[in-house]
């Protein structure tokens, strides 16, 4: 009973105090990032006097989104349940999302022994991602300063093996998360492999950069479709 009443008292006061003072400090710090990316072109104009053409930040705003304009999309979804509401306010705000973020945050939430999604899950991938950019702006820093000389220092091989960093945090993530659930894990692993092979294929050739957003989008949802049936059917 006393345990009972503990964690209810914790989830009033993670309902009531803690999410809406994060929430209104995510809006304002987001705000003010958002702000602030303008500022080097401010500064330019305003210094310098450099405008460019409307014309010229049309063409350059449509090549952007339609490189990138999926993920404004598929990121907020996918990282969402990891990372919760508090981390993906400061995840989208430091950057270094899928390389740092999301690992550090399923990390930590894998050390301390929480469920996914639930209210300490979140509560600790924040401390787990603070950790993170601390360390990362601390790196960075000493990166900066040292410059490409440090890179040079490096022998080939473990510059040509840093390119294979990304699948390898990828590759360790899905296995965490399967080892969970293995049964979706498999199945949506059997799936991206055949959006891949249908994609290298030309199956989807019919489709305008297929490759570039397909492979997360379907993925994604047919994971959370896949997920749904198997919760239903429990």
């Amino acid at each position: 009973m006393e345990n009972t009443n503990k964690n209810q008292n914790e989830l009033d006061f993670y309902e009531g105090e803690y999410m809406p003072q994060m929430n209104r400090v995510g809006k304002v710090t987001g705000f003010l990032g958002v702000a602030a990316s303008f500022c080097p072109a401010i500064a330019l104009a305003v210094v310098y006097g450099l405008l460019p053409q409307p014309a010229a930040l049309l063409a350059a705003f449509v090549a952007g989104a339609a490189s990138f304009g999926v993920l404004w999309f598929v990121e907020p979804i996918s990282y969402f349940p990891v990372l919760g509401t508090v981390g993906t306010y400061m995840a989208f705000l430091s950057g270094n999302i899928s390389n740092m973020r999301v690992p550090c945050a399923s990390v930590a939430q894998a050390a301390a022994r929480v469920e996914p999604g639930s209210p300490k899950a979140s509560v600790i991938a924040t401390l787990g991602m603070a950790v993170s950019i601390v360390i990362n702006l601390s790196v960075l820093t000493i990166g900066v300063i040292l410059g490409s000389s440090a890179l040079a220092m490096l022998p080939p091989v473990v510059t040509e093996a840093l390119s294979y960093l990304l699948p390898s945090l990828f590759g360790a993530l899905l296995v965490q998360f399967a080892m969970k659930k293995v049964k979706l894990g498999v199945i949506v692993l059997a799936f991206g492999i055949l959006i891949y092979i249908g994609i290298n294929g030309g199956v989807f050739a019919w489709l305008p950069g297929a490759a570039n957003y397909l492979p997360v989008l379907g993925c994604i949802f047919f994971s959370i479709a896949v997920g749904m049936l198997m919760m239903g059917k429990n």
